[in-house]
Order: structure tokens, then sequence, then C-alpha cells
């Protein structure tokens, strides 16, 4: 009967702990999405202008030469 005891006590424990931990990490991500909830109402009013057509060739540039490397990099030959 000591050996039920044991093992029910443990049991409970181990049951209480996971439960502990779980309140836990469900607070803890409410708390981020608040967080990141605020930070999105916030960004509405800092809105960045479109970029310009030059910007955006430049940024296809970078891409493209990030996509050679990655390739070199990977042993393609292009």
């Amino acid at each position: 009967m000591t050996e039920l005891n044991l093992y029910l006590t443990l049991s409970i424990a181990a049951l209480a702990g996971l439960a502990m931990m779980t309140s836990a990490a469900l607070s803890g991500w409410r708390g981020w999405l608040a967080l990141k909830r605020s930070e999105l109402e916030g960004s509405h009013a800092h809105d960045l202008p479109t970029p310009t057509a030059g910007a955006r060739i430049e940024i296809a540039d970078l891409k493209e030469r990030i996509r050679k490397l990655e390739a070199i990099a990977a042993g393609v030959d292009l």
C-alpha cells in the first residue's frame, strides 16, 4: 500500500508542477502577444514612405547577388 501512496503522491506533484509551468507559459505568451499588438498599433503612426524605383532596383540587384553567392557556396555552376 505504501508503494501506491508513493506513486500517487509523485504523480500528483508532477501534475501540479506541469500545471504551474503551463500557467506560466500561457501568461508569458499572452504578455508577448500584448507587446506585439501594441507594437503594431504604434507602427501605424510611423509608416515608412514607399521606396523609389532606384531603391527597388538596388534591392533586386542585392537579392540577385545573394542568390549567386548562395549558388557558389552550394557548389552549383551558374
